[in-house]
């Protein structure tokens, strides 16, 4: 039963004619209830790629980073470097000489001094070109090739003469690069190299800010930057960023990958190239407070490759998912962070990631964390619920991956929270293809493992009277506690109910897990009293609940005596509504149960004599039953009620009527002394001539007096005439 409005205790005069009607009010309050069922909009894929789309919601175009951005060498900062003085010297008329040395790490003390500069560049070139090769800023050596044990050898080019890249080599551990540029040297040569570069300065250990030489090669790489290669400025960017550049030139760098990804032809270069881990690396080590703008960079570059990777190239992309994923998983828990999933639309985006990623189990698990715990939050749930395809799609990731438990039991808990708040949410999963036989089997799987033999009962140390199930039982308990829950909430919905009562192999489930009752499985047992009083409301000819129920009413007799509140109240609401069977109200009579609902009566909470009261109710229309009530106390228990939470809940007051009414009349008005009937009789005027309300809410006071007219007035007219009429004939 819904929660109730508290009210306060203050009586009113009578309502003014011209407020609102009960049946008014009850309309206007169904019209605002009303879940308005709409669909998601239409979003085509962007012509061109952007870190923000044309329909961003980024109102900020000032200050948010641009898509669009030219990059050249100068940008770069070059880190340990010797500022230049801007003075040209005269060139030398010598050439280096090159000692060998026997220690390695001697090597790294030469500093080879610039030579002059050829002829041919000072007169030929200009430009940003002439810049590269301007003495000063970077020495040019005559090409050599690379060697051992500190030898050196010319190195071939593919044009004679031209200036070409220094290695010096040392037991292949050392490895440093002087490159100009120039057009004429091939590009895939330079790619080669700065390959070569990479693998020797990894067997060196030397991938680091520990490098000797990284000022240097950083210099070297920055400059060839402005060859606008693609290929190259990825191998570029890989060597940077596996340097541990920081900084500026960190945030140049994203840059640069990012504007190179821009381009869908260059996807194949980052399919072929494994700098990717190191992007991944950025996104791990580096945080936003420092390096914020960098990594939005660096996401977007993943966001635009993760949309273009054929099937063939999914496990590249499935490591970057599951690093972004779990970034998103943990914003998700900071509360400053849900706004952004909504107006983003990421809710949305991670249903399209699931799609083309749902074979891989980790990217899923980490959505289902996200959308678990999002959904807990109501605009995060309304934004999810927009896209009805994601019901079906969790239904088939339940199918595919049952048997990993924390994927399972997060896209569960994801589905209670959806159908428990959103009413086209339980229609929309029932109405999929398969729901209730993926429902079905994916708890038929689960009990079996809950009742399997390998997680037999074992003795609980700090109540060694108690026994408890195995922590793998109570695992797989969490998995039927959410899957219940599911089966309760799309109940609800109209359209959907019948059809689940008449469903037998849902029924017997329920009911296997009634049989198999265990102390710690408190929250399981409730859910599926909540499911099975959900299906017994449906009363259809055709119900496998109409034709199991006394077998049910024998079932929840352990739990009608459990010493759980919660459980004790699932299962009266259960009986109350069994109840309406002649043979379930034998079962009770004969079982004395009839002595312990009378009992409920004393508690102090409403919800439970409210559903103690349904069961009296109709316990009292077989004239046998109301002697063996009255003996037990029922009608002074019942006028109790109706004076100590009648003015606060009209519907229970409303209950507490018709229960005497079946009691006390029809012949058996005698149960009740004159005291008792006089009693009864002042409490009905008082109530029915004055109604409490809040006078400072003015929609409670509605309410409140739309309760009194539907739920008490009728029934308390009706039983002050059966009594005075009583009266008379007395």
């Amino acid at each position: 039963m819904a929660d109730k409005p508290e009210i306060c205790s203050h009586f009113f005069s009578p309502r003014n004619p011209s407020r609102k009607t009960c049946a008014e009010i009850v309309r206007e309050a169904r019209q605002s209830l009303r879940v308005q069922s709409t669909r998601r909009p239409f979003t085509p894929r962007d012509a061109h790629r952007q870190l923000f789309g044309t329909s961003s919601v980024r109102v900020d175009h000032v200050n948010r980073p641009p898509s669009s951005f030219s990059l050249h060498a100068q940008n770069f900062e070059a880190p340990d470097s010797r500022p230049g003085s801007g003075t040209r010297l005269a060139p030398l008329d010598h050439k280096p000489k090159f000692p060998v040395l026997s220690d390695a790490e001697e090597v790294f003390k030469l500093s080879p001094k610039p030579p002059a500069e050829p002829p041919e560049v000072k007169r030929g070139l200009s430009g940003p070109r002439a810049r590269l090769l301007r003495a000063g800023s970077l020495p040019l050596i005559p090409p050599v090739q690379t060697g051992t044990d500190g030898k050196l050898t010319k190195l071939p080019t593919t044009r004679p003469g031209l200036p070409f890249i220094l290695f010096i080599t040392y037991s292949c551990n050392i490895f440093y690069p002087i490159m100009p540029g120039s057009s004429n040297i091939s590009v895939e040569h330079l790619c080669d190299l700065c390959h070569r570069l990479h693998c020797i300065l990894a067997e060196a250990d030397m991938l680091s800010r520990r490098c000797k030489r990284r000022s240097g090669i950083l210099r070297a790489l920055f400059r060839l930057i402005d060859l606008k290669s693609a290929q190259l400025n990825l191998h570029i960017a890989k060597l940077c960023l596996e340097l541990c550049v920081s900084g500026n030139n960190l945030l140049n760098i994203c840059k640069l990958i990012f504007q190179i990804s821009r381009t869908e032809s260059n996807d194949i270069f980052f399919q072929n190239n494994s700098f990717i881990d190191s992007l991944l690396g950025v996104l791990l080590t580096e945080e936003v407070p420092r390096s914020g703008e960098a990594l939005l960079y660096c996401v977007g570059t993943l966001k635009f490759l993760s949309g273009n990777m054929e099937e063939a190239h999914f496990t590249i992309a499935g490591h970057i998912l599951v690093q972004l994923t779990a970034t998103l998983r943990n914003l998700a828990e900071h509360p400053d962070s849900r706004p952004q999933f909504v107006s983003f639309a990421v809710l949305s985006e991670l249903c399209l990631v699931l799609q083309r990623h749902r074979k891989d189990p980790d990217i899923c698990t980490n959505i289902s964390r996200i959308y678990s715990k999002l959904s807990s939050y109501s605009e995060c749930r309304i934004a999810l619920a927009q896209n009805p395809e994601c019901y079906g799609l969790f239904l088939e990731l339940l199918s595919k991956h049952h048997q990993k438990q924390d994927l399972v039991v997060r896209l569960l808990f994801t589905l209670v929270n959806l159908t428990a708040k959103v009413e086209e949410a339980r229609l929309q999963l029932f109405e999929c293809d398969g729901c209730m036989d993926t429902l079905l089997r994916l708890y038929d799987t689960y009990q079996r493992r809950s009742t399997s033999p390998r997680t037999h009962p074992h003795r609980d140390a700090l109540h060694p009277d108690k026994t408890s199930a195995s922590p793998a039982s109570l695992q797989e308990d969490d998995v039927l506690v959410k899957l219940v829950s599911v089966l309760a909430n799309m109940c609800i919905h109209p359209a959907v109910g019948p059809s689940m009562a008449n469903n037998t192999t849902c029924i017997q489930l329920l009911m296997e897990t009634l049989g198999e009752l265990r102390t710690d499985s408190e929250e399981l047992l409730v859910n599926v009293a909540a499911t099975i009083n959900n299906l017994s409301f449906y009363q259809e000819h055709s119900s496998v609940i109409r034709h199991n129920q006394l077998s049910i009413t024998k079932l929840l007799l352990k739990l009608m005596l459990s010493s759980s509140s919660t459980a004790l109240l699932e299962a009266t609401r259960v009986y109350g509504n069994m109840s309406l069977s002649k043979e379930v109200r034998d079962f009770i009579m004969e079982n004395r149960v009839h002595r312990f609902v009378v009992t409920l009566l004393d508690s102090r909470s409403t919800e439970v004599c409210f559903s103690a009261c349904g069961v009296l109710t109709n316990l009292a229309m077989d004239p046998p039953n109301r002697h063996s009530l009255s003996v037990e106390g029922a009608p002074s228990k019942l006028l109790d009620c109706l004076r100590d939470f009648g003015p606060a809940d009209w519907q229970l007051a409303g209950q507490v009527c018709q229960a005497l009414w079946n009691l006390i009349t029809g012949g058996s008005e005698e149960l009740l002394d004159n005291r008792e009937r006089n009693s009864l009789l002042e409490t009905l005027t008082t109530y029915l001539d004055k109604v409490l309300h809040c006078a400072n809410n003015e929609h409670l006071r509605d309410y409140h007096m739309a309760c009194w007219e539907l739920e008490f007035q009728a029934v308390a007219q009706k039983l002050i005439r059966a009594l005075e009429s009583k009266e008379q004939t007395d």
